[in-house]
């Protein structure tokens, strides 16, 4: 059995990473950090989630910038 100790995204859900980096960037900022049509135009959870897993590099962005922002897996920048 694989050992997750070393995922910093183990038990992250994409909900999740989508509500804690909306909250922090807000929509618009989140479409210039990651330019994808999903988050510029009339952005909603529902259609990014849709968006994100159907296009795995959208969702590896995507996870690449929460890891980023929150580097300790929790958002205390918040």
């Amino acid at each position: 059995m694989m050992s997750q100790l070393n995922n910093p995204l183990h038990g992250v859900k994409l909900l999740h990473m989508v509500e804690a980096l909306v909250a922090f960037y807000g929509w618009e900022q989140l479409a210039i950090r990651v330019p994808v049509r999903c988050f510029t135009f009339d952005p909603s959870l529902k259609s990014s989630l849709k968006f994100l897993r159907k296009t795995p590099w959208a969702r590896e962005k995507i996870e690449q910038l929460y890891i980023e922002t929150f580097p300790n897996g929790v958002e205390e920048k918040l």
